[in-house]
């Protein structure tokens, strides 16, 4: 099997992105990962044309679907690089298209800069003062569910109605908020969580629900949204009733 892989490249976050193929022989039984560490080990890396390339960034780490540092595109879709095997990748016309996630700036090559992301949960003030004592099985069931999410990205790079640093934090931020809002005590800080919750997702989400089809941790997104929303239409219930 000869596979084109094709990368978009990008030097720096100052310098325009350039596509650069490079070849692949053998019977592709190897993730997309292994494939740009066996690539990377070359010596000399070489392209298409028999041209020196310099070393293909791009993150990686636990290479179980566990950390989420190797999310990109692959052939235009968002997904983890150490759980797609080149021999499913491939296209028809034997190519694979490599590209950092769009929604986020580029660091170089395929590595993109999430921290967005983490800005956006630290704004939200996500994080618990005291945790809650009671709690029905169902809920420490999705809290568990909940608290598998890898902050990929993934998510957010399918998201109509995400861009980095606008206020909408997506799917990524109404997980961590849901938690947090779930297990905390019913103080002012929960009252807080519920108002971050309700300004950078309640009010932002359209329901096109394209984050639960590319969720690499098939994550129920929807049951833990209805939740999360449950707990801000009693709070607003509340207040009604007042």
């Amino acid at each position: 099997m000869e596979i084109k892989i094709i990368i978009q490249r990008q030097e720096n976050p100052d310098t325009k992105p350039y596509l650069q193929t490079f070849l692949y022989k053998g019977d592709g039984a190897l993730t997309v990962a292994d494939l740009l560490a066996e690539m990377n080990a070359r010596e000399p890396l070489m392209d298409a044309d028999g041209k020196p390339a310099p070393r293909i960034s791009f993150a990686s780490s636990c290479h179980e679907k566990k950390c989420g540092a190797c999310a990109m595109l692959i052939n235009g879709t968002p997904k983890l690089a150490c759980s797609v095997f080149l021999n499913t990748a491939v296209q028809k016309d034997n190519t694979v298209h490599l590209a950092p996630l769009s929604k986020f700036p580029v660091i170089r090559d395929l590595v993109a800069d999430r921290s967005a992301t983490f800005a956006m949960l630290e704004k939200m003030q996500v994080w618990l003062t005291r945790k809650r004592d009671e709690g029905e099985e169902q809920a420490r069931q999705l809290q568990y569910a909940a608290g598998q999410c890898l902050a990929c990205g993934c998510c957010l790079e399918v998201c109509p109605n995400y861009l980095a640093g606008n206020a909408f934090g997506g799917a990524a931020a109404m997980i961590q908020a849901y938690k947090a809002i779930e297990q905390n005590e019913d103080d002012a800080h929960r009252a807080e969580l519920k108002k971050q919750y309700e300004e950078h997702f309640f009010n932002g989400c359209s329901q096109s629900l394209a984050c639960a089809k590319v969720c690499p941790a098939r994550l129920p997104l929807e049951t833990i949204q209805a939740r999360a929303n449950a707990h801000l239409l009693k709070k607003h219930s509340i207040l009604q009733k007042r």
